[in-house]
């Protein structure tokens, strides 16, 4: 894997960056919350499918693929067969980095949900997320959105499947993004959250996956050599 590709992934993620941080001054959560709540609450708190399947069920799945990714270290099915034992070492481990990088975030924000707000029926005011120490009246942990990550967390497969399969990679990450953003809006619609922090949930699960590719890459060369090509190298 050469340096340029990585140095637009980059360029790229930096350009995300400069994107949220625009998307946050520009108020724009607070007007997407108004458009699923009102001073009577989100009506979409308390559905059904939103709760047991979007939300309850969403999670569970999640676990039970990263449970079978670290079983897949051992006994790797499909495509993963393709993957050194490293590199499937560092697919689940990067899932698991994301998950935690995300649910340590939300335990050091101050920031209350949508449905905490005054407008919406809670006691909250709204403080920008980057608003650190700052008390907004409500519980709080509500930043990045940690039930995003349940799908965007599988983003940083990328960085390893495309050593392998481009196409494979590419279609992983599709999904992950797309599984994302549906768990997102699904929890901006329930006043879980608001919408960057889906997006803020995304980029922070892209940069954890991308800085341990740049890790493993850089102290274990090899690493981002094909399979067969390492196995070759070696005869």
């Amino acid at each position: 894997m050469t340096r340029f590709p990585n140095f637009r992934l980059g360029v790229l993620t930096l350009l995300a960056l400069a994107a949220l941080m625009a998307w946050d001054a520009t108020g724009g959560d607070l007007a997407l919350a108004r458009m699923a709540g009102s001073y009577l609450g989100f009506p979409l708190r308390s559905n059904p499918f939103m709760v047991h399947v979007m939300h309850e069920g969403a999670r569970d799945l999640s676990w039970v693929l990263v449970t079978a990714l670290f079983i897949a270290i051992r006994w790797p099915v499909g495509f993963l067969r393709g993957l050194s034992t490293g590199g499937r070492v560092q697919l689940a481990l990067t899932v698991l980095a994301a998950v935690v990088a995300v649910s340590v975030l939300k335990h050091a924000s101050h920031t209350s949900c949508p449905w905490d707000l005054q407008e919406f029926g809670g006691a909250a005011r709204y403080v920008s997320h980057w608003s650190w120490g700052v008390d907004d009246g409500g519980p709080g942990g509500c930043f990045p959105a940690g039930h995003a990550s349940a799908a965007f967390a599988y983003m940083g497969g990328y960085f390893v499947l495309r050593r392998v399969s481009p196409r494979v990679a590419a279609i992983w990450l599709g999904v992950a993004v797309a599984a994302g953003l549906a768990l997102g809006v699904s929890q901006q619609l329930r006043g879980a959250h608001y919408m960057s922090h889906t997006f803020w949930t995304a980029w922070v699960c892209w940069v954890v996956g991308f800085a341990i590719d740049l890790a493993v890459t850089r102290f274990h060369p090899r690493a981002a050599v094909k399979p067969a090509v390492a196995a070759h190298a070696g005869s």
